[in-house]
């Protein structure tokens, strides 16, 4: 027994889906998945800010220098507590004393501040010799913090993205069409034929 000849399309349409979690929003249909971030989270802020300081860090990391807003900021706190701490211990513990028991002359105490002026600056030059040296250790870790938080936050979209997914395949539905083909089995075409074939000898 013959079957009918007929064409038949299946389509299946996901169902609209949007799905939230503190930190991401995921919209998926027919044509795909979008995430975005919440506004104002710590992930945005993470995602913006590797993105836009990654290029730096990276010649940071290449081409160690002073300069540096890191570096500049040790130097600085370095420098000014160095100074402040050794001109204090000075004045206190040797000037002042020895001046008081009138032990010391002002030739000799601007001396001594210029022995310590000295001093100091061999003290910054030797720190600054060593924020150069580790400085592509200390950018590295930065980069390794930064690239460990940018991930939290993609696996933070990955996750809401396959939870958008799977719902919106949950809701999905499906449409067979068919173009209806000639409707008319192999037996049948094949009686019309004889019939055909009998009224031709007949006449």
């Amino acid at each position: 027994m013959g079957n009918k000849s007929t064409n038949t399309t299946s389509a299946t349409r996901y169902g609209n889906t949007t799905t939230t979690n503190p930190y991401v929003t995921s919209t998926t249909n027919n044509s795909g998945t979008t995430t975005t971030f919440q506004p104002g989270t710590a992930y945005e802020t993470i995602y913006n800010t590797v993105n836009n300081s990654v290029g730096s860090l990276l010649d940071e990391y290449l081409n160690p220098t002073l300069n540096s807003t890191t570096n500049r900021a040790k130097l600085n706190a370095f420098t000014n507590t160095l100074n402040t701490q050794s001109k204090n211990n000075l004045e206190n513990n040797i000037i002042n004393p020895l001046s008081n028991r009138n032990m010391v002359r002002s030739s000799q105490a601007t001396n001594m501040y210029n022995n310590l002026a000295q001093n100091n600056a061999n003290s910054i030059a030797n720190y600054a010799n060593e924020l150069l040296a580790n400085s592509q250790n200390n950018t590295a870790d930065i980069i390794n913090n930064l690239l460990s938080y940018y991930m939290n936050g993609y696996s933070a979209v990955a996750g809401n993205q396959a939870q958008s997914l799977s719902t919106s395949q949950g809701n999905a539905t499906s449409t067979n069409r068919g173009d209806g083909g000639s409707g008319i089995s192999g037996d049948q075409i094949l009686q019309l034929a004889l019939s055909a074939v009998m009224a031709m000898m007949s006449a």
